[in-house]
Order: C-alpha cells, then sequence, then structure tokens
C-alpha cells in the first residue's frame, strides 16, 4: 500500500549568490560569505507560511575549476547551519555546474539544460517535490533567473539589491503566516 499524496505546497526559488548572500564573485568558502540583509528573515518566513524553499544556483566556479563541488557542498551546509539558528529552513539545493566554456571537460556542455536561463533545475524541484506552480515564486538578480522561471512556468521576481524581505514586502509578496 502505498502512501497518500502529499498536499501540494507553492515553493520559494532563489538564485543564491546576489539573492541570498552578497555576490563577490565565485563564492566558495564561508569566509567570502555574508548573507543578503533580509535573506535569512526572508527564508524564515516563507518557512513558517509552509512554503519550500529551494535554491537555483550557477555554479560555474565548479566547471572553470575554481573551485570542487565538496567545496560548494561544504558551503551550503554551513549556510543551512547558520540559518538554522536563525530559524530558518532550506530544502533543497539544485545547481548548475557546466558551462559551455568550461576548461573542466566533464562540465563543458554547450547548452547546459539546467544553467539558468534554461529552466532545468525549476523543472527538476518540481519534478522531484509536491510544488503548487501556480503559487509558487523565483526571485533571482538577473535577467537568465526570470528567463528560467517564465520557461518553467513560475512566477518571478527581479531582486536589484538591498534587503530582501523589505523587497518582498514592498512588492507584497512577503507571506504572512
Amino acid at each position: 500500500m502505498s502512501a497518500p499524496p502529499q498536499p501540494l505546497k507553492p515553493a520559494l526559488f532563489l538564485d543564491r549568490d546576489g539573492v541570498l548572500n552578497e555576490d563577490r564573485g565565485y563564492v566558495s568558502r564561508w569566509e567570502d560569505f555574508a548573507w543578503i540583509r533580509g535573506a535569512q528573515e526572508t527564508v524564515a518566513a516563507f518557512n513558517r507560511a509552509g512554503w519550500y524553499v529551494v535554491v537555483v544556483t550557477n555554479q560555474s566556479g565548479v566547471g572553470r575549476g575554481y573551485y570542487s563541488e565538496a567545496d560548494m557542498h561544504a558551503l551550503h551546509a554551513q549556510m543551512v547551519d547558520d540559518l538554522a539558528k536563525a530559524g530558518g529552513r532550506i530544502d533543497a539545493f539544485y545547481y548548475a555546474p557546466q558551462h559551455p566554456e568550461a576548461p573542466v571537460e566533464a562540465y563543458r556542455h554547450p547548452d547546459p539544460p539546467d544553467r539558468k536561463p534554461n529552466p532545468g533545475m525549476i523543472l527538476r524541484a518540481l519534478a522531484d517535490w509536491p510544488i503548487d506552480k501556480g503559487r509558487s515564486l523565483m526571485v533571482g538578480d538577473k535577467a537568465s533567473d526570470m528567463e528560467a522561471a517564465a520557461r518553467a512556468g513560475v512566477r518571478a521576481v527581479l531582486f536589484e539589491g538591498g534587503d530582501l524581505k523589505a523587497f518582498l514586502e514592498e512588492q507584497g509578496l512577503l507571506p504572512i503566516p
């Protein structure tokens, strides 16, 4: 006998660099990491409201040989630990280490399906989790984030810096549990 289907919940899809953390160029070490103002509070607010929180991040620094997948996973683990102290949780990380010009051959691909603006990471999350796509939201800081969300059929907003929580409040998008 199989388990009953889980009810669909909306997901907050977040780009990483420039949305969750300051984009300092190929951030791969905790020493170089700094949260965007309001990011931790935003994640916790969406958690309390019953949303999934999913990070979808291009990580061409792996494909370019600047750091390893293990380095990236270690950074993500530290983000999770630090976020837990603030009452927040990330349900899943999806990443795209491929790049058309990656010097590391294993990561070279002419048009990586997961690399934004392609929607692969969002589509995989939609397949992996019981997500209500129609109520979900993508927050990104680049046109490629907006295009990936549009191609996956997910509403998106462009965050241009500052305080993430204040930005979403101003847009009327911060849920109140």
